[in-house]
């Protein structure tokens, strides 16, 4: 009989935030994991070819949450960096998300002023007000041609699903810009850790009020604990009902294959990140993780990585019918007491990698507002790493 006071399944970044912050207030933290490893998907390691690569694709911490920002900065030091990714359109390498570059690139234009692509934008989308799925959100944003080079096939390789089947808050969330901004991204911190992910971890679990248990799969050992004052969970949420709404139609996840692949040659690519939105191949992107950091080795990793319907659930399928089925679960949680559902798979909903630390730091600020975190650096992120 194992007993504690807090009692965590997941060691990802809920799981690990959570943990790490009872264990700061003195409770006795006890963490379940099934995999082989701390971190979740955000796990890395150094591979054959010396480079820090990550076993479940790359991994961009990006973030305006200032309370963020100082909460993860315990944890570790880090290097600037502003992400880019091209995709191959028509032969042809092109930034993304969309700007002046892409458009110029893909149609021989010469636009040269937020203006003219303004103008263009205008000129080339389909307004739709109020889109009623990913097509329409596309549609509006940028028009015919480009969705169709661009996130019609994508869309259809990431998720197995046409724009048209998905809610429009999936496309909806993809910039598009009337500048030459290539950043992916556009937050005002944008980092990666020196240590790689993994270190962060290993310090957030680092209390000795915190024991992990990995290689367990909490529902072959949930008799055997004793009681606790709490108990948070981040699977998925249907396993823990033991899909009992899911009898006729499951919810869906979509899972990742990673392929990997050892290139005798300085570089593969001319980017860290290059995505194939077409049908020419199945796979939706290629990573070669030594652009990260600025690794140095003979030889490169290359990932190719293949979205499909089974295996390690990673990103919840966000249409009408899922949402249904996610809501007779929902009521199912909002009836237990002293339990928590927590993460990208318990509440069914992606989130950035910022917003799942906030998720956790904002869960435990409401449930102990004595204790809520206020930026102060409780340990040296030098001492620990």
């Amino acid at each position: 009989m194992r007993s504690a006071d807090i009692v965590i399944i997941g060691a990802g970044i809920s799981g690990s935030v959570l943990a790490e912050r009872y264990a700061s207030i003195g409770k006795k933290v006890l963490v379940i994991e099934k995999r082989d490893h701390i971190a979740g998907n955000c796990y890395d390691y150094i591979d054959e070819n010396g480079i820090l690569v990550s076993k479940y694709g790359a991994h961009l911490f990006h973030t305006n949450e200032e309370d963020v920002w100082e909460y993860v900065n315990q944890f570790s030091d880090w290097y600037d960096w502003e992400h880019r990714v091209l995709a191959k359109v028509d032969e042809k390498l092109v930034p993304i998300p969309v700007n002046i570059t892409t458009v110029n690139q893909l149609f021989g234009l010469e636009l040269s002023s937020e203006k003219e692509m303004s103008e263009w934008l205008e000129a080339n989308r389909l307004p739709i007000e109020n889109p009623k799925d990913g097509r329409e959100a596309v549609l509006n944003k940028v028009g015919n041609e480009l969705y169709e080079k661009m996130f019609r096939h994508y869309t259809k390789k990431q998720w197995d699903k046409y724009p048209e089947e998905l809610h429009a808050s999936v496309l909806e969330r993809i910039p598009v810009r009337n500048n030459f901004d290539d950043r992916y991204f556009s937050d005002k911190y944008q980092a990666l850790p020196k240590n790689g992910y993994t270190q962060i971890f290993k310090n957030l679990l680092s209390n000795p009020n915190i024991d992990v248990l990995l290689n367990t799969d909490y529902f072959d050992i949930a008799d055997e604990l004793g009681s606790y004052e709490k108990l948070f969970y981040t699977g998925p949420i249907d396993r823990f009902f033991n899909f009992k709404h899911s009898l006729d139609e499951k919810l869906e996840y979509r899972s990742i294959n990673f392929v990997s692949e050892t290139v005798d040659a300085e570089f593969f690519q001319e980017n860290s990140v290059v995505n194939y939105p077409g049908t020419e191949v199945d796979f939706t992107r290629i990573i070669e993780y030594k652009h990260f950091g600025n690794q140095k080795s003979d030889k490169t990793t290359i990932v190719r990585e293949f979205t499909v319907d089974e295996g390690e659930p990673y990103y919840p399928v966000p249409n009408s019918r899922n949402q249904e089925i996610y809501n007779l679960y929902k009521e199912e949680a909002d009836k237990l007491t002293d339990v928590y559902f927590v993460g990208r798979l318990a509440n069914y909903k992606y989130f950035n990698m910022d917003q799942a630390f906030k998720n956790a730091l904002d869960l435990f600020s409401s449930l102990e507002p004595q204790h809520k975190f206020d930026g102060t650096p409780k340990v040296s992120a030098q001492e620990n790493i």
